[in-house]
């Protein structure tokens, strides 16, 4: 890898959430470390770098299409890591993964797009793996937070039993990237029952299914079936569907099976975004389902998908700095484990989940496997952030300023659920993902 003519690559950089990566690259990045940027502009590229001030003045600019081979051959073989914000995933995406595979060079996305994941570990985890390439998917909102907050929460209890992550607050903005992602699977399911059937498989991303519960079983406890409705659970009070999950329980479940099943083959799991308890909540949690369920049928139907479209935000824009600034996510991740005690993890960080928040996570991630840090999971191939880059990410976005932390469960002291109603209310501010992200991400109640 010292051969390399680059540390790391941006590739996408033209774009809004390309822009913001590169921002954080220049506060993040050690001295020294050689960057470059690529896109399909050369003229938008060097407007996007002069912007970025002087730190970045002499960093390379690279033509690259992701309908031309050539270009994208030559990207990842000249550099140790890329990061990627060009999507859709499952449009753009897979040359540049199947490049680094055969390049052996180390790769980090913010893709929310189960058929693209699923494409790329049929195309070239078994070729990554033999060149030592690590191919880390979902390292933005999607899904970095679920997965490495699991990851962390296993650690402290040993072994994981029914576990739930719960949205508790979240504030951002809707992402154009994610508009058109959401129109891009839309068209790919319509027209393909195996496509239709893969994104409702809960282990759709498994590394061997035939190794999971077979749905067809007539004894299968349909237990890890996405959220579509209002439920109330006895613990964790009105829970409402978090759209995110039908991405981000698919992930955690391949980092449980990559691994080795540490999490234990009794591992259950699920998200959702929570209301609290009283009447209030219930009728905020059901009101959720009910819009959740208005918005599959009109990305189902053409014309309906269409006005959205006119409506919706537009790849390339995003919020000002000062939107930006204002977002904010917290999560808990209630786990029963195997020793019978409860367990509680919290992921949380300021700043737009699906912007600030989810540039962070890309630019540390892919620094961090250009590092090449010894104690990076020793792993290559189709990864996800736990198996590709688990604790020294975890310790690389606490030092960033996020809070990730785990323990046994406290229970809430009396009088806290006013506390849980209003964490809901808070929970109703629109947000979204990056550029390519999760297709349904814009109207997520959260």
């Amino acid at each position: 890898m010292g051969s390399r003519e680059y540390d790391v690559v941006v590739f996408g950089a033209t774009g809004f959430t390309g822009r913001l990566v590169a921002e954080q690259l220049v506060h993040r990045a050690p001295e020294g470390t050689r960057i470059a940027l690529a896109g399909r502009s050369l003229a938008k590229l060097a407007d996007v770098r002069n912007g970025l001030g002087e730190r970045a003045a002499d960093w390379p600019l690279m033509l690259v299409d992701s309908n031309n081979r050539a270009t994208v051959n030559k990207l990842a073989q000249s550099t140790t890591a890329v990061a990627t914000t060009a999507g859709p995933f499952l449009k753009y995406g897979l040359g540049l993964v199947e490049a680094c595979a055969r390049a052996g060079t180390h790769y980090a996305d913010i893709n929310g797009e189960v058929l693209f994941m699923r494409a790329a570990i049929d195309a070239t985890h078994e070729l990554a793996a033999s060149t030592g390439a690590r191919i880390v998917v979902a390292c933005g909102f999607d899904s970095l937070p679920s997965d490495l907050g699991v990851l962390l929460l296993n650690e402290v209890s040993g072994g994981l039993t029914s576990t739930t992550l719960v949205v508790k607050e979240m504030r951002g903005s809707a992402s154009g990237g994610t508009v058109a992602t959401m129109h891009v699977i839309a068209e790919e399911v319509r027209g393909d029952p195996a496509a239709r059937a893969l994104v409702v498989d809960p282990y759709a991303l498994s590394p061997d299914r035939d190794a999971e519960p077979d749905r067809a079983d007539p004894d299968y406890a349909d237990d890890e079936a996405d959220l579509a409705s209002a439920i109330h659970d006895p613990e964790l009070g009105w829970l409402g569907p978090f759209i995110m999950g039908q991405m981000n329980t698919r992930v955690v479940r391949r980092s449980n099976a990559l691994a080795g099943y540490p999490y234990s083959r009794q591992f259950r799991y699920r998200e959702a975004i929570g209301f609290g308890e009283g009447m209030a909540a219930r009728a905020k949690a059901t009101g959720l389902g009910a819009g959740m369920g208005a918005l599959g049928a009109a990305m189902g139907f053409g014309p309906t998908r269409s006005g959205l479209g006119k409506v919706l935000p537009k790849p390339g824009e995003g919020p000002s700095p000062e939107e930006r600034a204002a977002g904010h996510f917290r999560m808990e991740i209630h786990g029963h484990g195997l020793d019978g005690n409860r367990y509680m993890a919290t992921v949380a960080a300021e700043g737009d989940p699906g912007y600030a928040a989810t540039s962070l996570m890309l630019a540390e991630a892919v620094l961090l496997l250009a590092s090449d840090d010894p104690d990076l999971p020793d792993r290559a191939g189709v990864l996800t952030p736990a198996t590709g880059l688990g604790m020294p990410m975890i310790d690389r976005l606490r030092a960033a300023g996020m809070t990730l932390e785990a323990g046994p469960w406290v229970p809430p002291e009396p009088g806290d659920e006013g506390a849980e109603d209003a964490a809901g209310a808070e929970a109703e501010a629109d947000e979204s993902q990056g550029e390519g992200s999760d297709p349904g991400a814009v109207t997520r109640g959260s």
